[in-house]
């Protein structure tokens, strides 16, 4: 559901997101940094967001939102995130105006 927020001149969108993707996002914005958010839902995370996924070559994958575009590597062997890059995602996020 998308609600219209004005502020200023300025129009926001706000959706209530599904539980799943609110535990993510608390999860990316908690402190110490983790480092044990599985990639497969900070993906689904960004997709409600309205990303677009585009793969690139090897594990890498870019990522379309908030007008830009931002190159990620998808973590393996390992499923997780590393701390790094949740530190970079939630420094995006933020200064996008997506906190939880």
């Amino acid at each position: 559901m998308w609600r219209a927020l004005a502020f200023g001149t300025k129009i926001q969108y706000h959706w209530s997101m599904k539980r799943k993707h609110a535990k993510t996002l608390a999860a990316i914005f908690s402190r110490p940094t983790p480092g044990s958010i599985p990639w497969s839902d900070i993906e689904s995370l960004f997709r409600a967001l309205g990303a677009d996924i585009q793969e690139r070559e090897g594990s890498r994958i870019a990522v379309v939102l908030f007008g830009e575009v931002r190159v990620f590597h998808r973590p393996h062997p390992s499923p997780d995130t590393d701390k790094g890059a949740v530190a970079s995602i939630r420094k995006w996020l933020e200064e996008n105006g997506e906190t939880p």
